[in-house]
C-alpha cells in the first residue's frame, strides 16, 4: 500500500493513542517490536499455506502419482498435467458473489458507490472474493489520500490480522512484502499505521526475519480500528484463518489426474497395436560400454519384416480399450460436483438442461452455497463500507450503520420472475423498487428507474395527459 501524503483532519474525531504508553525499546537504532515478531512467525506458516492453495489454484501442482516408468513410458514429455477442476469449484462460486451497492444508515450512498467504482474495486471485490475461496482469506485495506479513501485488495499470503476472542473484532494487523533487497512491513492498529523496514537485506522469494526492523514512519489516525479487512472462508468457529473451498476435492481431483495419466501412457502404448514375433534370431551389437545388447527388431514400424527361418512368426496384440478410464473418471468427476456443489452440466455437457427451471433445480446446491458465502462475507465488506465513509465525512467508525447489497446469486429466468413480481405488485404486496431488486437490479440502477419515471410523470403532467 503506497503511503498517502495525508489520512484526514483530525480534528474533533482525534482520540487518545493508546501507544503512548506502549513501551518500546532500541538497540543500535533498531525498534524492538515482539508484536511484530509475533506476526512475522504467524505469518510464515500461513504464507506456506496460501502459496500452496494459490499454485493448486493455477494448476501447478506437480504430479503425484506418475511412476518412473510411466515417465519413461511417456518419454519424460509430461512434467505437470493439469486436470483443473479445483479452480472450477473456486470460479463457479466467486462468479455468483457480486457486490453492487451499499447501504449507509438505510440509504443508497451514490456518492461511496462512485468512489468505490473509480478505485476499480468492482475487480478489486472479485480478487478478493476469489482469494478468500481459494486460500481461505482475503485482504482489503483502506487509507485516505486528501480526505478521499482508497481502497486496496492485498495478496493474503502478505498479510496477518489478529482477532479479539470475545469480539472478534481485528485488533492489529500486518503487511509484509521484499522489495529493493529489503524487507518492508505495513503495521495497522487501532490509532496508527506504521511503516518499518528490516534492517538485514533480503532478496526477492527469501524469507525474512522476525526481529530486527527499523521504524521508518508512522501515521496517526482518529479511526480506533486497523484499517485491514480480512474476509474469512470460515467454515467452522475454529477456522480462525480460514478454509479453501479446494480442500473438500483435493484428493479427488489429483486421483482424477492419476486417472487420466494412466489413460496417456495407455494411449502411448497402444497408439499403434503392440506387435509380436517368434521364431527369429535377434541380432545384437556393441554399445559404447564394450557389452554386447539386442537389436530391437521392431525399432521402425514403417520396414517391412523379413525372417528367413520358416517357423517365423508375426502377429499384434489386440488394441486396448479405453472405455474403463471413462466410466473411472465420470465416477470421480460425479464425487467432485457433489462435493463442490457443482450443477452436473458444469463437468457433463451432456447433462446440459433443456429449461430454465431444470437451470435453477439443478443450480440450487451452488446457490445456496452462494447465500451462504453472502452472509459470511457481507460484513467485512460493510466493515471496508464504513471505514470508507469515516474516512470521507470525518465521522466516527462505530456510528456508521453499513450494508453490503449483492446481485442475486440464482440463475434467473427472466420471463417467469418478471410475471411473478407484476402480480405481488399490482397487489400491493411489494413496491416497485422491492420487485425491481429482487429481479436482480442494483441500486444504482433501481434509483435511476425512479428519476426517470418521475420525469415522465412530470412530462406528462406538464403536457396535460
Amino acid at each position: 500500500m503506497d503511503r498517502p501524503q495525508r489520512l484526514l483532519d483530525h480534528g474533533a474525531l482525534a482520540s487518545p493513542d493508546p501507544r503512548d504508553d506502549e513501551a518500546q525499546t532500541t538497540k543500535g537504532g533498531v525498534v524492538q517490536v515482539s508484536e511484530i515478531a509475533e506476526l512475522s512467525k504467524l505469518l510464515d506458516v500461513q504464507e506456506s499455506k496460501v502459496r500452496a492453495h494459490e499454485q493448486r489454484y493455477r494448476g501447478e501442482v506437480p504430479i503425484a502419482f506418475l511412476s518412473p516408468k510411466a515417465r519413461d513410458a511417456l518419454d519424460q514429455q509430461l512434467k505437470v498435467l493439469s486436470v483443473n477442476y479445483s479452480r472450477l469449484v473456486v470460479d463457479a462460486l466467486a462468479e455468483r458473489l457480486k457486490v453492487v451497492g451499499f447501504m449507509i444508515d438505510g440509504k443508497h450512498d451514490d456518492a461511496l458507490w462512485e468512489r468505490w467504482r473509480a478505485q476499480s474495486m468492482q475487480d478489486g471485490a472479485v480478487q478478493a472474493i476469489t482469494d478468500a475461496l481459494a486460500t481461505g482469506r482475503g485482504f482489503i485495506s483502506v487509507w485516505g489520500d486528501d480526505g478521499q479513501p482508497t481502497v486496496t485488495p492485498e495478496d493474503p499470503g502478505q498479510c496477518i490480522a489478529l482477532r479479539d476472542p470475545i469480539t472478534r473484532e481485528i485488533t492489529i494487523g500486518m503487511r509484509r512484502w521484499i522489495d529493493a533487497g529489503k524487507g518492508h512491513a505495513t503495521v495497522y492498529r487501532p490509532w496508527s499505521v506504521d511503516y518499518y523496514t528490516s534492517t538485514a537485506g533480503a532478496a526477492e522469494g527469501a524469507s525474512l526475519p522476525s526481529d530486527g526492523w527499523n521504524l521508518v514512519d508512522s501515521r496517526p489516525h482518529p479511526l480506533g480500528i486497523p484499517p485491514l479487512v480480512q474476509l474469512t472462508n470460515r467454515g467452522r468457529t475454529a477456522d480462525v484463518f480460514g478454509i479453501s473451498e479446494m480442500d473438500a476435492v483435493r484428493d479427488l481431483v489429483d486421483a482424477l489426474t492419476k486417472v487420466m495419466i494412466d489413460a496417456m501412457v495407455t494411449s502411448e502404448y497402444y497408439a499403434r497395436p503392440r506387435r509380436w514375433g517368434t521364431g527369429i534370431e535377434v541380432e545384437t551389437e556393441t554399445n559404447d560400454d564394450g557389452e554386447e545388447v539386442a537389436i530391437d527388431p521392431f525399432a521402425n514400424s514403417d520396414r517391412t519384416w523379413l525372417a528367413e527361418a520358416i517357423e517365423a512368426k508375426f502377429g499384434q496384440f489386440p488394441t486396448s480399450d479405453l472405455a474403463a478410464y471413462d466410466t473411472l473418471s465420470r465416477t470421480l468427476l460425479s464425487q467432485i460436483a457433489s462435493l463442490g456443489s457443482l450443477p452436473a452440466h458444469y463437468v457433463f455437457p451432456d447433462s446440459a438442461p433443456t429449461s430454465g427451471e431444470e437451470v435453477k433445480a439443478k443450480e440450487t446446491s451452488l446457490t445456496a452455497k452462494a447465500e451462504s458465502r453472502i452472509t459470511t462475507f457481507s460484513r467485512p465488506f460493510a466493515d471496508v463500507a464504513r471505514l470508507m465513509v469515516a474516512i470521507r465525512d470525518q465521522r466516527p467508525v462505530r456510528s456508521i450503520n453499513a450494508e453490503t447489497v449483492w446481485a442475486d446469486p440464482a440463475t434467473r429466468t427472466i420471463a417467469q420472475d418478471a410475471d411473478g413480481y407484476t402480480k405481488m405488485h399490482a397487489e400491493g404486496l411489494i413496491s416497485t423498487e422491492a420487485a425491481l431488486s429482487r429481479m436482480g437490479w442494483s441500486p444504482e440502477q433501481i434509483e435511476d428507474d425512479r428519476l426517470l419515471r418521475m420525469r415522465e410523470q412530470a412530462l406528462r403532467m406538464a403536457a396535460g395527459l
